[in-house]
């Protein structure tokens, strides 16, 4: 039967009667579910997916996958899983229908109606309904779980490649980007930092001293993150192959034999993440790598991937032995869930491992809330302009999934990049929620100085932006992490009743108050009212994105800083663009960048209010929650005009005053 959740939230008025009813059919153990809206209906959200903002007219295939460059079966299915439809009704009201159901499936928005079609048996159908798509996320939020708040260093912009190899070349990767001038918090490293690819172990010779080499990156405001796969080579003598053998702890083939699939290493068995024992020991292993200074962890080909099978994963009767709240079951209803389950042992390991400090895992595979436990970035896509502008669209979908913490690998992962390209795709990918430039081994280089001064000029320009604005976007996170909101918007969020914008996927929001348009996508729809073009340097490059502020709005700048390390909000400009009253406000958030010290109320929570008198504009910052010790503010305001910002001078009282005409 169907579950209908009239309100998660206290303040909610929604009404009792349901416009939303499923029909439900079973034919020989496989169930649908279909959706009838009671009216025409604009659908989102359903995943990590590829094609329009707007899913009507479309169909999936809800099963993870390995899909490089979204080529294979066309695309009709990714990396994750997120069996999730949120549908907006022409007056703006909402409704999400989750299909709470792990089992191999298919979505199909081509009609008016929606269906899903499992492998499985019967499944539970839940119903939401709320007064407009920003109440629909955050009772999405409570219901599948909120994210905590990350580490500051996350939001940087990283620098990675398969890969960085040996260690001497990470090292000239730090020095280049501190050589550069390029803001930069991260440097990853891909699988060639093991030795034969086994998890959990280094090579002697490409990095004989990781801790030694974590150490080099620390000193210069880096952070490192390592790759860890759920493959773990067949070899006697492998020290987590022979735990993981003598506890039993592999997923099994259909006659109870532990399983073996090829990947990196070669022939691998495959943990049982279903098992609530083999998760604490997954969780266990990581005490001793993490002691050598990693920061951050990697878990990637999780679908899982298997290579030299047609399927390009394991055999659907393959066993999964359960408990913890999970029956025995075979692959076919598991598969969906297994990089979910890794990635929630794997936050385990790194809470256990460093406790008091926040973890961060990127992931290539998940599943509908596991947000709560690991970001993730669109997959392995391709170095072509089709694939940039897809980024766009399939990054506003994983917000609309409950996935606020994602992004694309900027450059493109595969395929030689162009100075062209580059310069493009960082000038937008500055503002999605993860920021990293990602390149495969076998193309050419593509760190922002490769082609040449123009390029480097034009990315250093686009992070610094980011670094600007790390006050607002870390704001945001904690929005998200409050009430489940993207930190990535489509722009039909300015404006739901507006239905022309509700295809709109060039174009799109950074929280409520900026408006982001691609430089090459100047004639797309906009929202209403006197949003104000931003005027960030004192020479327009011709390259960066265009960047409009929300009347009524205040948007927090800090100056300029190499990476979080250094970055503090000592000084802050405050970008006021006032409304038709002549009032703007604006919430800033900050903590400590770490540890967990906020959920205690070792935080500094402000709000700047704005109001233009005449020609004399005046702006007051307030503190008005937490208990974090801050020093007092220096404070400038930026007038924000069409194209062009005027400033005050710097203020060492929290009110300051400028006159604007």
């Amino acid at each position: 039967s169907p579950i209908f959740l009239r309100d998660l939230s206290p303040a909610g008025d929604v009404a009792d009667e349901w416009k939303i009813r499923p029909q439900f059919s079973d034919d020989n153990g496989k169930a649908t579910a279909t959706i009838i809206p009671d009216c025409e209906v604009d659908f989102y959200g359903s995943g990590e997916v590829t094609g329009p903002l707007r899913r009507n007219g479309t169909k999936i295939d809800l099963w993870n996958f390995d899909n490089l460059e979204y080529e294979r079966d066309n695309g009709s299915h990714l990396y994750q899983s997120h069996p999730w439809v949120m549908g907006v009704r022409p007056d703006g009201s909402a409704f999400g229908i989750i299909a709470d159901n792990t089992w191999k499936s298919s979505l199909d928005l081509s009609g008016d109606i929606i269906r899903f079609e499992s492998e499985g048996p019967a499944f539970r159908i839940i119903v939401i309904e709320k007064e407009n798509p920003q109440a629909l996320m955050a009772s999405l939020a409570d219901l599948t779980g909120h994210i905590e708040m990350p580490p500051l260093w996350a939001l940087g912009y990283q620098q990675s490649r398969w890969s960085y190899s040996p260690d001497t070349r990470v090292k000239e990767i730090a020095d280049s980007l501190r050589h550069h001038r390029i803001p930069s918090d991260v440097i990853w490293m891909d699988i060639d930092y093991m030795d034969n690819f086994k998890i959990f172990t280094f090579d002697t010779e490409r990095f004989p001293n990781p801790a030694r080499l974590n150490d080099y990156l620390h000193e210069r405001g880096f952070r490192a993150v390592y790759m860890i796969d759920p493959g773990v080579k067949v070899e006697k003598g492998y020290f987590v192959d022979d735990e993981g053998t003598a506890a039993d702890y592999w997923v099994k083939d259909k006659v109870g034999k532990a399983y073996e699939g090829s990947v990196w290493p070669g022939l691998c068995h495959f943990p049982d993440f279903t098992r609530p024992e083999v998760r604490d020991w997954w969780s266990g292993l990581y005490s001793g790598v993490m002691t050598q200074g990693i920061d951050g962890v990697w878990n990637d080909m999780n679908e899982p991937a298997i290579f030299d099978v047609p399927s390009a994963t394991m055999p659907e009767s393959n066993l999964h032995a359960g408990g913890g709240g999970y029956q025995p079951g075979s692959h076919l209803r598991y598969h969906n869930i297994y990089g979910y389950n890794m990635v929630k042992a794997s936050r385990e390991g790194l809470l256990k491992a460093n406790p008091d400090r926040r973890p961060f895992i990127l992931t290539r595979s998940n599943f509908l809330g596991g947000h709560r436990y690991a970001a993730t970035w669109t997959g392995d896509n391709g170095s072509s302009r089709e694939l940039m502008d897809m980024s766009i669209p399939m990054t506003l979908t994983l917000g609309l999934s409950g996935q606020p913490f994602n992004g694309p690998d900027i450059g493109g992962f595969n395929r030689d990049a162009n100075p062209e390209l580059l310069a493009e795709w960082t000038a937008l990918g500055v503002y999605f929620p993860f920021v990293r430039n990602h390149a495969i081994k076998q193309c050419v280089a593509q760190e922002p100085w490769a082609f040449g001064p123009e390029t480097l000029d034009i990315c250093r320009t686009a992070i610094n932006r980011r670094y600007r604005l790390l006050p607002y976007i870390y704001t945001l996170f904690r929005e998200s992490s409050a009430n489940g909101m993207p930190v990535m918007r489509p722009l039909f969020f300015a404006d739901v009743r507006d239905l022309s914008l509700r295809r709109e996927q060039k174009a799109f929001l950074l929280g409520a108050d900026l408006m982001v348009i691609p430089r090459k996508a100047e004639d797309t729809a906009r929202p209403k009212g006197d949003w104000r073009r931003l005027a960030l340097e004192n020479e327009d490059d011709g390259h960066q994105a265009l960047l409009y502020q929300r009347p009524g709005s205040i948007i927090p700048l800090a100056e300029l800083f190499q990476n979080t390390e250094e970055y503090n909000t000592d000084i802050l400009t405050l970008l006021v663009n006032p409304d038709e009253n002549g009032h703007a406000s604006g919430v800033i958030y900050e903590d400590a960048g770490d540890g967990f010290g906020y959920k205690d109320g070792e935080f500094a929570e402000y709000l700047a209010e704005a109001r233009l008198d005449g020609d004399i504009l005046s702006v007051t910052l307030t503190r008005t929650d937490g208990n974090m010790k801050a020093p007092g503010k220096r404070l400038r305001i930026g007038y924000v005009e069409d194209g062009r910002t005027t400033y005050s001078p710097l203020n060492e009282s929290d009110t300051v005053s400028m006159t604007v005409r």
